[in-house]
């Protein structure tokens, strides 16, 4: 048996080739992220020479990955094959951790056959 696949994750407000058929609502993936001391020692001295510090975009690349698995998780659970309009957002909580979220609007689509007519935008 086959799982059932993935929604599609979109950050515009269509799917180009496809029609909305039903519009599910909000879906949203959150995860709350604080690296321990030994990270934050390490990128602490990074700081001093300057550049990037590696340990913190590996942290926020992570973080961003598992809201949007966490996302595409939700919007399946809601019945949804599609997610449009997909962005992020992140908070500082204390001085220690960020919660990201990953949210958009949960939509069933269908492929655009060609006898149907599209709206062109000029």
């Amino acid at each position: 048996m086959s799982s059932p696949a993935k929604p599609m994750l979109i950050t515009a407000n269509y799917v180009a080739g496809y029609k909305i058929d039903k519009v599910l609502g909000l879906t949203y993936g959150i995860t709350v992220r604080s690296r321990g001391i030994g990270g934050n020692f390490m990128a602490g001295l990074r700081t001093l020479k300057g550049g990037e510090i590696n340990e913190y975009t590996e942290m926020a690349q992570q973080a961003r990955q598992q809201a949007l698995d966490r996302l595409s998780e939700h919007a399946g659970q809601l019945g949804a094959n599609a997610v449009i309009s997909v962005m992020f957002d992140s908070t500082e909580i204390g001085q220690t951790m960020d919660e990201i979220i990953a949210f958009g609007t949960a939509v069933v689509v269908t492929p655009v056959t060609d006898s149907q007519q599209s709206v062109r935008l000029t």
